[in-house]
């Protein structure tokens, strides 16, 4: 929130900063007309200034430039503090998932495998994922509930089966 305040603070004056720059030149513009600018040293006064004011707008338009940056591009620390939190935890959660999958058979993990890659799969479409029978996805399903590891619910004529909170 902090560098959105900041970049306001800087468009605002690189945009007064612009009025002014931009007034001075048309006076300047002004002068150089009224003096019909011929080789004098009042001439050549003009002419510097001019110059000088055409640097002035190129800092002018970087000050603007960044403070559109701070205002709608540039992220807080909080919300990069939020991503790095989020995937910290999403990395502890793949490592327990990991973990849990060592202690496991083959065909106990084929069907973890299966629930989380998609949340609410029934059994007779678990069954054909697995490559599984039915008495041996139901009998897994029975110790991972025993475990607390899935829930089932019913739908229908089958379960769908989930991930507990644990995950």
């Amino acid at each position: 929130m902090e560098n959105k305040r900041l970049g306001f603070v800087i468009l605002s004056i690189s945009v007064l900063a612009s009025v002014l720059a931009f007034g001075f030149m048309g006076v300047l513009g002004r002068q150089t007309a009224s003096l019909q600018c011929y080789p004098t040293s009042e001439c050549q006064r003009v002419e510097s200034l001019l110059g000088l004011s055409h640097l002035a707008i190129g800092l002018i338009s970087f000050i603007g430039a960044l403070g559109i940056y701070l205002l709608f591009f540039s992220t807080s620390e909080e919300a990069i503090l939020k991503r790095l939190e989020e995937e910290k935890s999403m990395k502890i959660e793949q490592d327990k998932f990991e973990l849990i999958l060592k202690a496991m058979d083959d065909n106990e993990k084929k069907v973890l495998k299966a629930i989380k890659e998609q949340e609410g799969i029934t059994q007779s479409t678990l069954k054909f994922r697995t490559d599984l029978s039915k008495s041996k996805v139901s009998q897994i399903l029975t110790d991972f509930e025993r475990k607390n590891l899935v829930k089932r619910e019913i739908k229908g004529k089958t379960y769908s089966v989930y991930l507990t909170e644990n995950f």
